[in-house]
């Protein structure tokens, strides 16, 4: 049954295992697999051509497995390639950043809100866009982090040096002022410690991954998609393109779950 179908979820590497352990929280009925290209991350300095290219790599791969929804769980390829494959898939297709950008603006008091991310995601201005459109008397500051993908991506998200990493790179960011703090990169909440002690107590961080499984289950109820109950335990599935073994730790140490089965594919074969 089409409504047992699996949900595919998407990411460069390991950042969307945050939208995913909100996911598991939220929709327990679910089935997910999930495709991070981490033999290609980061996506963010990467030529906007390219980011569509492989991103298509990844939406195709898990069409393929038969998925019901598909949720990128990556701001830059949200930001470069969601509308044009909403366009031509025929399945739901959820991105990262309005439902961001919406939960910024609720939190806000002093209309002033910082966005962090990548090169590719702040050079898109995507954020300033949702804000905006909706808010126009909000101010918007983008920062783009480049380092951080690379730290956490290379396991250090614990480490001092990651410490330092956000220490130095969120400097400019802190003399705006901002009460609001969107981490618009799903691989920040392995640094959210670390970025609420610089930026202080008082700035509200946003995860825009876990802002997004709302609209998730909307849309599962919207087009009547929702899996049916079940006593029997989910297999969820893991897809990577690069290193098994160091996805399989931060897959671990991230979240815990009860099964599932986890390969390193080839994505622009459609094969394993």
């Amino acid at each position: 049954m089409f409504n047992n179908n699996p949900i595919g979820m998407l990411d460069t590497g390991v950042g969307g295992l945050t939208v995913l352990k909100e996911a598991l929280k939220q929709l327990p009925n679910e089935t997910f697999y999930y495709l991070g290209d981490t033999e290609r991350c980061p996506y963010g300095p990467r030529p906007v051509k390219q980011i569509k290219e492989f991103t298509w790599d990844m939406v195709n791969y898990l069409v393929d497995k038969g998925v019901k929804m598909i949720v990128i769980a990556c701001n830059t390829a949200t930001a470069v390639a969601l509308e044009d494959i909403r366009k031509e898939l025929t399945i739901p297709v959820v991105g990262v950043i309005y439902p961001g950008a919406r939960a910024a603006i609720k939190s806000t008091k002093n209309n002033r809100v910082g966005v962090i991310g990548t090169i590719g995601t702040i050079n898109s201005e995507q954020y300033e866009l949702a804000i905006n459109t909706k808010s126009l008397k909000t101010d918007v500051f983008g920062l783009a982090c480049p380092k951080f993908v690379p730290v956490v991506e290379s396991m250090e998200y614990h480490s001092p040096i990651a410490k330092k990493v956000v220490h130095n790179t969120l400097k400019p960011l802190k003399e705006k002022n901002v009460d609001t703090l969107v981490l618009g990169c799903t691989h920040y909440p392995l640094l959210r410690e670390f970025i609420q002690s610089e930026m202080g107590e008082d700035v509200i961080l946003i995860d825009s991954g876990a802002e997004t499984v709302s609209d998730v289950s909307m849309l599962l109820d919207y087009y009547n998609i929702s899996a049916e109950p079940t006593n029997e335990t989910r297999t969820h599935q893991f897809y990577m393109t690069g290193s098994k073994r160091m996805f399989e730790e931060i897959l671990n140490d991230w979240l815990t779950v009860e099964k599932y089965g986890i390969h390193r594919v080839s994505i622009t074969k459609g094969n394993e």
